[in-house]
């Protein structure tokens, strides 16, 4: 089968009308910087790029040396070519300008640098996220407000996954499309094409430790899974659990499956746990773009309207069946109380 490189596949995008020149410029610029990251994520202690970083990000948590190189490497590559009006990360409190000795684009990038950044000590898989939007027009100084646009708004979506192989998931509302890095030539080559997650699953992710402080639905939930065959649903299901959102999304891109991260006790006070605008309008994206469907428990995780720039809320996505199935235990929880 001949190779297709993301760059081919991104020109022949291009031709369908399906994105345009400087979006498309855009993807392989964050594809090339992930690259960057990708190679100071396998030389670990070689590279001297374990361990904390001595500080804290926006959110108070506790950074590694790779949270802070892989967020630099990606606004250095983002800083010069044109395509972008501003960033927004994560790790920082606000959008990141694009300086003033260089053009501006018309698109704005939102970026996760390395989810699952506890697991990079113990050289278990992490990953990029992102998430591209359109500049509203007439804007001459871009604030965070302008980054405020619900996920239906979004251009493209992907991340990176920094495992065995590094792999590109990208999609642009067109199909969810995997490409896998031939580090040989340097280049990303398409490995499959509109990937589709199944309807069923018998396979689940989520964070047992957090059980005793779920909402009732969620418990009443995840006690039928666990019941199994003998059930009322039944049939075994099995858990898994990498704690890194890319891997376990990955998994589910892959082979099918569901990821919760719901509402509990601990994280009510923050709205939730994971970020609206980095990690589950993306996720949600990508996933919807292959058959599957993502909530906040209630309603589609996309038609929310983001509040703040580090905005949290539950997470529920995968396979329909399961997520409109949890999500409607949810719904009849919030109508009968």
């Amino acid at each position: 089968m001949k190779s297709i490189s993301l760059i081919q596949f991104l020109i022949e995008a291009r031709r369908k009308g399906q994105l345009n020149a400087e979006l498309s410029l855009l993807i392989e610029v964050v594809a090339r910087a992930c690259k960057r990251i990708a190679v100071a994520t396998g030389k670990g202690a070689l590279g001297d790029v374990l361990g904390g970083a001595g500080t804290d990000n926006v959110q108070g948590e506790h950074q590694k040396k790779l949270d802070v190189i892989s967020n630099e490497i990606l606004l250095e590559a983002n800083a010069w070519g044109g395509h972008l009006a501003a960033c927004a990360s994560e790790e920082m409190e606000d959008p990141q300008p694009i300086p003033d000795a260089y053009p501006k684009g018309h698109h704005l990038l939102l970026f996760d640098p390395l989810d699952g950044s506890s697991n990079i000590d113990i050289n278990v898989s992490v990953g990029t996220i992102f998430s591209v939007l359109r500049c509203p027009d007439g804007i001459s100084q871009v604030d965070a407000e302008h980054f405020l646009q619900p996920g239906v708004e979004q251009l493209a979506a992907g991340y990176v996954l920094y495992g065995p192989r590094t792999l590109l998931v990208l999609t642009f509302g067109h199909g969810t499309h995997e490409f896998t890095l031939d580090r040989e030539i340097g280049s990303f080559i398409l490995t499959r094409r509109d990937i589709r997650i199944p309807e069923e699953t018998a396979e689940f992710a989520i964070n047992m430790s957090n059980q005793r402080h779920w909402q009732p639905p969620m418990k009443r939930y995840i006690h039928e899974l666990l019941e199994g065959s003998e059930g009322p649903r039944g049939k075994d299901f099995n858990m898994r659990w990498v704690a890194a959102m890319v891997a376990d999304v990955h998994r589910i891109l892959t082979r099918g499956g569901v990821f919760y991260y719901p509402l509990d006790t601990k994280n009510q006070a923050q709205g939730g746990k994971l970020r609206l605008l980095y990690e589950a309008n993306p996720m949600a994206f990508l996933v919807e773009q292959a058959g599957g469907a993502a909530t906040d428990g209630h309603q589609r995780i996309m038609e929310l309207q983001p509040t703040g720039l580090h905005q949290r809320i539950p997470v529920f996505l995968g396979s329909r069946e399961e997520i409109e199935l949890v999500t409607r235990y949810h719904q009849q929880d919030q109508t009968s109380s």
